[in-house]
């Protein structure tokens, strides 16, 4: 009887123990980079469908969470964004190279990259020189970055246990080399 007691007693906090450094959910680069494109490819349908003349399309997204060190997300992205006017579309591609800090907002239970650095950026377009696009290329940048500020890079699931009682807990958001991870406060 007191065997079982000790092992019981053991075996209880083991598991409590366990359970007080576990994190119920990390995200990996290649998870944001998907739900991104997918953020950026929702986003720009309902655009067009309340008539923006303003296109965007995702090639590529590149996110590299956590370098040197740093609670932050570098975002590399390349596509392209197209003017739809008068009859004509006029496409420019764009290259654009950030870095912002990702925010676990509980209430959207959503993370948002938030406080962007631009970091590098091109414009280019056939029907324009490089000089001519400056000002264009200023304001195209500003729009992806209120669009990366706005629309979350990553939403939980909440059909997920595990994202129903992320929801009920306070939690924090933790960079780390190569993800993200939720942490109790």
């Amino acid at each position: 009887m007191i065997v079982r007691a000790v092992l019981a007693l053991a075996l209880t906090s083991v598991l409590i123990t366990g359970c007080a450094g576990f994190s119920p959910l990390t995200i990996s680069e290649s998870t944001l980079e998907r739900h991104l494109q997918d953020a950026v490819s929702n986003y720009d349908r309902q655009q067009l469908q309340a008539g923006s003349p303003l296109s965007l399309s995702l090639d590529r997204a590149d996110i590299t969470l956590g370098p040197d060190g740093r609670d932050v997300a570098v975002i590399d992205l390349s596509g392209q964004v197209a003017l739809n006017a008068l009859m004509a579309k006029i496409p420019a591609d764009i290259a654009l190279k950030v870095e912002g800090s990702p925010v676990y907002d509980s209430e959207e239970q959503a993370i948002y990259i938030r406080r962007l650095k631009l970091l590098e950026s091109s414009v280019d377009t056939p029907y324009f020189s490089s000089g001519e696009l400056a000002p264009v290329t200023e304001n195209v940048m500003r729009v992806v970055a209120q669009l990366l500020e706005t629309v979350p890079v990553y939403r939980l699931d909440g059909t997920s246990l595990g994202a129903r009682v992320m929801g009920m807990t306070d939690m924090d958001l933790r960079v780390a080399p190569g993800r993200l991870e939720f942490v109790k406060r």
